[in-house]
């Protein structure tokens, strides 16, 4: 029987949101492709050091020794040539990372309803809005000064409105202000909102905490506040979804929880609540971002 990916959490991830390729990047951008491929191919066995996202993918590879539940794919700008040295610097970090897709220059993300991903990280900030605009959950990884730890569980941070659920209740916030924003809250407590982009995501992290035990812990940290918190708490509810805290910090900046979190990766709409301090993701949905 072929192997199948449809009853695991498949993450797409490109290698600059995985690696640090700062000095690569530079090499592209001030000599072109050919210089490009020449550094590549004489820095072959030298890899890449750890990117943004590498201590969240680092963490979910490793629930895999729990049982086959999780599969990363590097999605890839790079040719087949220049991406040799990606798998091999994945390898060298113990990695187990076997699936790519290397489609030099195309845009990667055509390929994730073909291998049932939740999610595309990239720091490739023209990709990701290719695929937000396709309909499709991906996020920008930003820069971060975290240090990462020696510690295996996974700690994940969501923003609410515009994440996990869609921006209906932000855009009334930004048409007519936080008085009226509460009161269709309260007014809609018991109806659930729409998902948001990256609501099938956490249900993929529910269904591996389910076998994980305490290995992953997940926080919602959202601007919101009572009695607005209601509705939010109920379309979790609604969706068959959890998580274990949730921070209802009613317009507070984010940045004091998530230092005290730590979450390996947050994900927000509004670049304005995304701190260095921490690894974070920009989610470009909604209101927020047109």
């Amino acid at each position: 029987m072929a192997p199948s990916l449809e009853n695991l959490l498949v993450v797409g991830v490109a290698s600059s949101a995985l690696f640090d390729l700062t000095e690569s990047d530079a090499v592209f951008q001030s000599s072109g492709v050919e210089a490009y491929r020449t550094f590549q191919e004489a820095r072959l066995d030298e890899p890449f050091q750890p990117g943004v996202a590498f201590p969240f993918i680092r963490r979910l590879l490793g629930l895999n020794a729990l049982g086959p539940l999780v599969e990363v794919i590097v999605l890839s700008r790079n040719s087949p040539e220049t991406g040799l040295r990606i798998l091999r610097s994945a390898a060298h970090h113990g990695l187990s990372m076997t699936r790519a897709i290397f489609t030099e220059g195309r845009a990667p993300h055509e390929f994730m309803h073909a291998l049932h991903m939740s999610l595309f990280l990239s720091a490739n900030e023209s990709d990701v809005l290719r695929a937000t605009a396709g309909g499709l959950p991906a996020g920008q990884v930003l820069k971060s000064s975290f240090r990462d730890d020696d510690d295996p569980a996974l700690r994940i941070a969501f923003d609410f409105d515009g994440v996990l659920a869609d921006d209906a209740a932000e855009r009334v916030y930004q048409a007519s202000g936080l008085d009226s924003f509460q009161e269709h809250e309260v007014s809609n407590v018991v109806t659930p909102l729409d998902p948001g982009p990256l609501r099938d995501f956490l249900a993929g992290i529910n269904r591996i905490q389910r076998v994980a035990l305490d290995r992953v812990r997940v926080s919602v940290v959202t601007a919101r506040s009572a009695p607005a918190h209601e509705r939010a708490i109920n379309s979790l509810k609604a969706w068959g979804l959890t998580v274990n805290d949730a921070f209802f910090l009613g317009g507070l900046k984010k940045g004091p929880i998530l230092d005290v979190l730590k979450p390996h990766i947050f994900f927000d709409d509004q670049r304005g609540h995304l701190v260095e301090t921490v690894p974070c993701v920009h989610v470009p949905f909604g209101v927020s971002n047109e």
